[in-house]
């Protein structure tokens, strides 16, 4: 059934509850009727009355007609949207509540630019116009409040808003006694991507790390996964290479929630760090969402997406870095860095892209489209030059594993150009980097001597299935 919903200045706002399936059929049968009067009725007082109860039905069809027409111009149905109420972020919920849990506290809040109510409100707008709690600084991760600062690239501290502001990607990467002796909770609110490489959620962890170390409340304000709920892929990090591109022991592709994740460093006892035998906890409230689903694509949520990062700037940008971003880290062929679509285009001078675009069409890669494009990078690799290439596109499906895909479409470009790996290709650093990302040396080492697409998934995948059980754990939707 199609269920009439009222929308703003519309003329049926009253009839919300009215539901009609209205069929070409009927709108047929209203012509025939029409017509049928037209030829058959002849006027005289004995006959008005039924030229008036005619007159009725037919206005009655009309109206019916109309109401209809409007409904398909005007409202979408809830299987169209998938939702048929908004999204309600961690932060709106606790607008809502008045700020209640934090009442009288004094708050440091880690945000950016992406912390922001599902209207577009700064988060740290609505913290400076409470009197329930008073904020007295902001902390922020890589790339600045802004999200302009480029990846990698120490971020100064600042004063934003007349808030004292602490970079924890400068001198250091976690909050100090010095910085928190003011402070009576920490309040988290910044918008992740879903991969495990990407440092906001580093510094979450670090965050929570300094909380528990210094007796403080942590409140998580939870947000989507703008890839989704329930997609996740690649090996974990393996144990004793954790880094600050890959904090904890959980997949590329991680499937959570900020809040999710929070709750699982906080119980799993990654907090007290590797040389601590006990296993201690901080004090951790997430506040949730109300009616996101884990099903749900950013795109399907009615959220405006605010850049992460200069390199960032769409959700589908998420989708390719998923796929091509840790590539990104060698420098060996250009991946969209320098172009207004980053991480949506691969290619080079000399890539031949009707032999890739062969053998790339012998997998099936789910949720992927590979279109044959020529551009020119801006800045970066190859910039200023011409480049053959793939532009790519996605589409949302239950099977998409990007970064399984990515390794895999690599494997191929290695076995066109043999040489895409070689030695003088591979700085030491890169090389790093890399296995810091991937969070072991086998995978690189898998591409270089070539093995089979096969092998390959094994290694992309290495305790994925302990990870998927450790996870469900922690699912709040």
């Amino acid at each position: 059934m199609t269920v009439l919903r009222s929308q703003p200045g519309n003329t049926y706002k009253n009839l919300m509850e009215i539901n009609f399936q209205f069929s070409s059929y009927s709108r047929l049968s209203v012509i025939c009727y029409l017509l049928s009067v037209k030829r058959n009725f002849q006027f005289s007082i004995s006959n008005f009355r039924l030229f008036q109860e005619r007159l009725l039905i037919l206005f009655l069809l009309f109206t019916v007609f109309c109401l209809f027409s409007a409904n398909n111009l005007f409202s979408l149905s809830k299987d169209e949207t998938g939702s048929s109420a908004k999204i309600k972020l961690g932060i709106d919920v606790l607008i809502e509540s008045d700020f209640e849990i934090l009442k009288d506290k004094k708050i440091l809040l880690l945000t950016n630019n992406t912390g922001r109510t599902s209207n577009g409100e700064l988060s740290v707008n609505a913290f400076l116009n409470t009197s329930r709690c008073k904020i007295i600084g902001l902390l922020t991760p890589e790339h600045g409040f802004f999200t302009t600062v480029p990846a990698g690239e120490h971020v100064s501290n600042d004063k934003i808003f007349g808030l004292p502001t602490y970079s924890l990607y400068g001198s250091s990467r976690k909050p100090s006694q010095s910085v928190l002796k003011e402070c009576t909770a920490v309040v988290i609110d910044i918008q992740d991507i879903g991969i495990r490489s990407y440092t906001y959620i580093s510094t979450i962890f670090k965050t929570m790390q300094a909380c528990l170390q210094n007796n403080l409340p942590v409140f998580v304000l939870d947000r989507p996964n703008p890839l989704g709920g329930e997609i996740v892929d690649g090996n974990i990090v393996e144990k004793g290479r954790e880094s600050f591109v890959g904090i904890a022991p959980i997949s590329y592709i991680h499937g959570c929630t900020i809040g999710e994740l929070a709750e699982m460093f906080n119980n799993e006892g990654w907090l007290s760090g590797k040389n601590s035998a006990a296993k201690t906890k901080c004090n951790l409230t997430v506040i949730k969402m109300e009616n996101w689903h884990r099903s749900m694509e950013f795109e399907e949520t009615g959220l405006n997406w605010y850049p992460t990062s200069p390199h960032i700037p769409t959700v589908n940008s998420i989708r390719g870095a998923a796929l091509l971003g840790a590539f990104g880290e060698l420098g060996i062929i250009s991946i969209g860095i320098g172009t207004t679509l980053p991480f949506q285009y691969i290619g080079s001078p000399e890539f031949n892209t009707e032999s890739v675009i062969k053998e790339i069409n012998k997998i099936i890669f789910a949720g992927i489209q590979f279109n044959p494009i020529e551009y020119q990078p801006f800045y970066g690799m190859y910039s200023g030059k011409q480049c053959n290439g793939l532009f790519l596109t996605f589409f949302k499906d239950k099977n998409f594993r990007p970064y399984t895909s990515g390794i895999i479409i690599f494997s191929i470009l290695a076995n066109i150009y043999p040489n895409l790996f070689s030695k003088d290709k591979l700085k030491d650093n890169s090389v790093e980097m890399f296995n810091k990302v991937t969070g072991t040396e086998e995978i690189l080492k898998a591409l270089i001597n070539k093995k089979s697409n096969d092998e390959l998934r094994k290694l992309t995948n290495k305790g994925y299935e302990e990870y998927k059980k450790i996870r469900q754990k922690y699912l709040l939707y």
